[in-house]
């Protein structure tokens, strides 16, 4: 693992977190194999397993009206709150695969449950890779005997590689977390690169600590970090079949964290940050990005500063020019525009801390000083909507549109 996991100015590292070198906290086993379902022998299916009878967890899924066939079998047979095991395979999405598809998946869950001894319900299943396609389901239950049989604390490097698709380089975290109560250990596992959207994102993020929380707790804490971190990405506005991320908390430190509490606090600040590095990560690989940005948009209502956030981060204009490192601000401010439509906009547009716009107007400003900044590997705008309306606020991260994104998109499958 890279040393330096919180590498963007925009997550700093909490003081009560330390980086570790990779491993699993107590409880957790894990492995990767290779099981021929990606070419050259790369690993392409793992296992994750809890071995603590009391483990709790939660799960966010994708909001698609093309829904994988894993991410139906979770949320139809699995108890959400008491997930142990996770059997999850890359190559191949099992997604648009119809019945066929959705008894592979159970076929995935039982033999899972069978070589961990985890009840089915407590299984979860995941898949991501081409959409389609259906599943050999049988290399992936030949993989997943092999996994099993590899299952150990520091597995994570090897489940991490296994889930991958066009992912250029691995996105997997291992932290120490000193709260109130005692220290407690956090790690995570995610992939995607591309199809990133908010609603929320094309990624798979596994995410497992030693903390000791009951089930209502896990799964506020999820859903709040969630929001903040994966909804809140984009590479190309495209919504996956797949998306899932799940918590898991095997309670096997001892160190309760009780609701409202000082340790929750403690706890939800690190696995913020822990899910918005990962979150900058699958923008920074976005299959072939150079730069990455982010938007924020302040004024108006709720519903005003999202649209028009997601409509900079969308915007193929503003995306090259991010690429290119060239402050072209007008095209932010056609693509705020597009969102208001037969209404004027008094509007105000900051490249890198530099007002280029003021009140819908250019603004003096040092170019070749400007030109430097948008040169950096992040670049922020910040635009405000000053139309008398209530004030609030939200953020969008986005990658570049580049040569390469083109070029892998369209040899995806060729």
């Amino acid at each position: 693992m890279t040393p330096g996991f919180f590498s963007s100015r925009w997550v700093p590292r909490p003081d009560h977190v330390t980086e570790l070198d990779g491993g699993l906290p107590q409880g957790f086993r894990a492995a990767g194999v290779a099981a021929g379902l990606k070419a050259g022998g790369a690993l392409d299916v793992g296992l994750l397993v809890s071995d603590a009878p009391g483990t709790v967890s939660a799960a966010r899924f994708t909001r698609s009206g093309v829904v994988a066939a894993p991410v139906q079998l979770c949320r139809e047979r699995c108890d959400l709150g008491s997930l142990r095991a996770v059997a999850v395979n890359a190559g191949n999405a099992n997604a648009a695969t119809g019945v066929p598809g959705f008894e592979s998946a159970g076929a995935t869950q039982i033999a899972a449950s069978r070589l961990t001894g985890i009840d089915p319900a407590g299984v979860a299943v995941g898949s991501t890779g081409v959409i389609g396609v259906q599943l050999p389901v049988d290399r992936v239950l030949s993989g997943l005997e092999a996994a099993r049989e590899q299952l150990r604390a520091d597995g994570d490097e090897d489940f991490a590689a296994a889930i991958q698709t066009t992912d250029a380089f691995e996105k997997r975290a291992a932290l120490e977390v000193a709260l109130p109560s005692g220290t407690v250990r956090l790690s995570a596992q995610a992939k995607g690169a591309g199809m990133i959207s908010p609603n929320f994102a094309t990624m798979l993020c596994f995410v497992q600590t030693d903390a000791a929380l009951d089930a209502a707790t896990a799964d506020l804490l999820l859903g709040v970090t969630v929001k903040r971190s994966f909804d809140r990405i984009s590479v190309d506005g495209q919504l996956s079949t797949n998306d899932t991320a799940i918590l898991m908390c095997s309670g096997a430190s001892g160190v309760e964290v009780k609701p409202e509490s000082a340790d929750e606090l403690a706890l939800g600040e690190a696995l913020d940050a822990l899910l918005r590095q990962l979150a900058i990560l699958i923008i920074r690989d976005g299959e072939g990005s150079e730069r990455i940005g982010r938007v924020v948009v302040r004024g108006g209502d709720g519903e005003s500063v999202e649209r028009a956030a997601r409509a900079v981060a969308n915007s193929p204009l503003v995306k090259a020019a991010l690429h290119g490192g060239d402050p072209n601000w007008g095209r932010i401010a056609q693509a705020v525009g597009g969102v208001f439509l037969d209404r004027p906009l008094d509007l105000d547009i900051a490249i890198e801390g530099v007002p280029v716009c003021e009140a819908g107007g250019v603004r003096a400003y040092d170019e070749p000083a400007l030109a430097q900044a948008v040169a950096n590997d992040e670049v922020e705008y910040a635009i405000a909507l000053n139309d008398g309306e209530p004030r609030a606020e939200t953020e969008v991260f986005f990658s570049d549109l580049s040569h390469g994104y083109v070029t892998i998109n369209a040899d995806y499958r060729t």
